[in-house]
């Protein structure tokens, strides 16, 4: 089988790679395309990838490629992780929102509104050359919003796209540990949107284990998520918030945290990555050392800019990764019939009460040889519901605005988004973007 993996020279490919070196099974990926518009950096992944293969006789094979259609002719699965305007975008999607007092951050709030409406054209037009190309490849997105993304892909390609986040397994994973379970025996009742989702139940030998872990503040105080929160917030919530969530429940104090720090986390993420592609440009023997402390660097970075410094990260996420894992076990029960449940992003249809069919939501799913098919949950609370509701809307004025070009559009859905507080900063929001973004000019 070929996977064709698109923004193919992104720090994180080697990821992608790793996993499949340790799939032993005869139905498994023998061939990898990697495709990028920066053949600079593409060498520089394909040098990473290289030396991960030595000592495995049966590695996958690695070509590399700047032509689209080239990269997807044959291929089974395709990855498509691309990052439109590269991290210089980011810190643009950050910087024109924090100057205006407004959160600034990749994928919640304005910033990802920013980030959705320059990257929805580019990934319809993937969806259209997949439909063209390679029509019965399966679609696996990890382009951020990746709800957003994945509703707008689903426009061309129907079901054949299914969004993947590793937050609600992270989560998951966390709180079973934290309660000295194994994660491998546990199951989630987990529902929202990408991002923005609750863990409601904690299933172990048939048994919810949530309540026992919210009952002990030792425990919750061992979870990320309650240092992050408080005990007290996620006990009176009554159950375990995405760490994503912070930035709606404690909004003043994430902004503060941004701005008062020396640079954001796309600034740091953008001088990090341009070293390692300038260090292995200059000595590519050096790739994948290089590679694995830069890796290690970045984790043990993730979310620093709202974490208090004394609080530590888990060090099986350091060392873990994590969304390569769910995108083999994807890839592994449709190629494979291996049936299971994944916490997913796909068409709603009724799993989701209150929010349209068509939309995509993140929950569990019954997963196999077919179309990944949502699970019913039970309806979220009011609060919940609201604000699940609202950015959903934002999400869809974002596509609705992307696929027109109407700045207008654009418009409401910055503000409609809840993290955005009057229409003047919507306007404002916009023509900052507009100026510092190229790909964002073109709306009118």
């Amino acid at each position: 089988m070929k996977l064709t993996i698109l923004g193919g020279g992104g720090f994180r490919v080697p990821l992608v790679y790793g996993a499949l070196l340790g799939d032993t099974s005869e139905q498994r990926i023998r061939d990898v395309a990697l495709y990028d518009v920066d053949p600079v950096r593409l060498e520089a992944i394909s040098h990473v990838l290289a030396q991960m293969a030595q000592g495995h006789d049966t590695a996958p094979t690695v070509t590399t490629s700047t032509d689209l259609d080239e990269s997807l002719r044959d291929a089974r699965f395709v990855f498509s992780a691309i990052r439109v305007g590269g991290l210089g975008a980011r810190t643009a999607d950050e910087r024109v929102a924090l100057d205006l007092g407004v959160l600034g951050q990749e994928t919640t709030g304005p910033g990802g509104i920013a980030y959705g409406l320059r990257t929805i054209p580019v990934a319809i037009n993937v969806a259209e050359r997949v439909a063209a190309v390679c029509p019965s490849a399966w679609v696996i997105n990890f382009t951020n919003p990746a709800g957003m993304i994945t509703e707008a892909m689903q426009a061309v390609l129907g079901d054949r796209v299914v969004g993947i986040c590793d937050s609600p397994l992270g989560l998951g994973r966390r709180a079973a540990r934290a309660l000295h379970l194994d994660p491998s025996r546990t199951s989630f009742d987990y529902v929202g949107l990408n991002h923005l989702g609750w863990l409601r139940r904690l299933m172990y030998d048939g048994h919810d284990q949530l309540p026992r872990l919210l009952a002990d503040g030792d425990a919750l105080g061992r979870l990320e998520e309650g240092q992050l929160f408080g005990a007290e917030w996620i006990q009176s919530l009554g159950m375990l918030p995405n760490e994503y969530l912070y930035y709606y429940y404690f909004t003043r104090e994430a902004v503060s945290a941004i701005r008062g720090g020396p640079q954001t986390r796309g600034e740091y993420l953008l001088q990090q990555q341009e070293d390692f592609y300038a260090r292995v440009a200059t000595d590519p023997d050096l790739a994948r050392q290089e590679w694995d402390r830069v890796r290690r660097e970045r984790n043990a970075t993730y979310m620093s800019d709202v974490h208090d410094e004394e609080d530590e990260r888990d060090p099986a996420d350091v060392e873990g990764g994590g969304y390569e894992g769910v995108a083999l076990a994807l890839m592994a029960a449709i190629a494979r019939g291996e049936s299971t449940t994944m916490i997913l992003n796909v068409r709603n249809g009724s799993s989701v009460p209150g929010l349209p069919g068509d939309a995509v939501v993140e929950v569990p799913c019954a997963v196999g040889s077919f179309a990944p098919r949502p699970l019913a949950t039970a309806p979220l609370g009011l609060p919940e519901l609201g604000l699940v509701q609202q950015v959903k809307a934002a999400e869809r004025l974002t596509i609705e605005a992307a696929r027109t070009g109407s700045a207008k559009v654009a418009v409401r859905a910055f503000a409609t988004h809840p993290l955005v507080d009057s229409v003047g900063t919507a306007r404002v929001l916009l023509e900052g973007y507009r100026s510092r973004i190229p790909e964002l000019a073109v709306l009118r």
